[in-house]
């Protein structure tokens, strides 16, 4: 049983999808694990380290992949990228589906069986293989580390004898797991804290955590949560009133975050220009769902973008931002997976294709695209 861990193609991800430490768990279930030399620098992790774990460095792409049984990776490969595996060989990442037909095609032509991690069913014993969760938190976190370098003030409030330093004023919008380490991660740092959400739960949660919620708290409110935990589209009426709340707090605040997404759709716009131009001078916004459109208007994809003196920052990838970190992570929610496909005590790959989790991870089988989400 061989595990392939090939080096991430774009130039822009950090991270890696295996680590040395669950390189010596995949060798104690019996696999060899072959790396592509290089894939772990950018996360700090030396080829000498994955050596030393047991697994065994390949500089030419197509080694790595060779009768690969599983492939590990960490954004979706181009087809093209990732040939040479075993026919019906098990590929493992965050496939970002939705909307890529034609890229979940091009895996199904190459063979694999392919498994989206971010469909991982929200349950008790797959919460140690949620990547969503995992990367989130660190996205979170790192929101709040850019907006302080960009914020050319202090955050905490300082009493010295030359006068008083006022604390930021941070408001996070969205209190899913990124908003809720943003807020957690601001409130280390001294700023006073407010935030919004339309899931009645998060109430508490944001109290919780030393933050002021904000929000329009009528009927629709508070029945706005799915079973699964994800906000539901609001209605046009209740997004007018929350927008007018919004727009009014908005313009008292020094950095703002904005964390809003819905699964399968594009990014909710939380700001809007007008919102942008009532903020003061110096201001900070950073918009964590621009890859999906974008929460803020005159947010840009993989820039900071300067509007009346207020800074929108757009980075990509805010996971990766933290590639040491994420990764860690990251490998640990693929290993919790990978090892409930194979059978320890043969020590060979054996997946019950019934498994709740794999029947809602799995995209690509047999040559076809097999997930219901994304068979229309």
């Amino acid at each position: 049983m061989k595990i392939a861990v090939p080096k991430e193609r774009d130039p822009q991800e950090g991270r890696v999808a295996a680590t040395p430490d669950t390189v010596k768990k995949f060798k104690g279930l019996g696999a060899e694990v072959v790396v592509e030399a290089g894939a772990g620098l950018k996360s700090r992790i030396p080829d000498a380290d994955y050596e030393a774990a047991g697994a065994t460095l390949a500089s030419d792409p197509a080694a790595v992949l060779a009768d690969a049984d599983i492939v590990l990776t960490v954004r979706r490969p181009n087809p093209g990228d990732v040939r040479g595996a075993k026919p019906g060989a098990l590929l493992i990442g965050a496939l970002d589906p939705y909307g890529q037909k034609e890229a979940m095609q091009g895996l199904a032509d190459a063979g694999y069986a392919a498994f989206a991690m971010e469909f991982m069913p929200r349950i008790t014993r797959a919460q140690v293989m949620d990547i969503l969760s995992s990367q989130a938190n660190l996205a979170g976190y790192r929101a709040v580390i850019d907006a302080s370098a960009e914020y050319d003030r202090a955050f905490p409030m300082m009493m010295t004898a030359a006068g008083t330093v006022s604390a930021a004023k941070v408001f996070v919008m969205g209190a899913g797991v990124a908003g809720l380490q943003a807020i957690a991660t601001a409130r280390r740092l001294g700023a006073v804290v407010t935030a919004t959400d339309v899931r009645p739960a998060a109430k508490e949660q944001v109290a919780s955590l030393g933050a002021k919620f904000v929000a329009v708290e009528d009927e629709e409110f508070k029945q706005a949560e799915t079973a699964a935990g994800y906000a539901k589209p609001m209605s046009a009426e209740y997004q007018a009133k929350q927008a007018a709340l919004v727009a009014e707090h908005i313009k008292k605040q020094d950095i703002v975050i904005t964390t809003a997404l819905i699964p399968g759709r594009p990014a909710p716009r939380l700001i809007t220009a007008e919102m942008v131009r009532s903020m003061r001078p110096g201001s900070v916004i950073v918009d964590l769902a621009v890859e999906r459109g974008g929460n803020v208007e005159g947010s840009v994809a993989g820039e900071v973008a300067t509007v009346d003196g207020v800074k929108i920052l757009g980075h990509l990838n805010m996971a990766g931002r933290v590639a040491a970190s994420a990764s860690l992570l990251y490998a640990k929610n693929l290993y919790a997976f990978v090892e409930t496909l194979i059978d320890k005590k043969e020590k060979k790959l054996a997946v019950n294709w019934d498994d709740e989790l794999v029947k809602a991870t799995l995209i690509t089988k047999d040559g076809q695209i097999v997930h219901s989400a994304l068979k229309s």
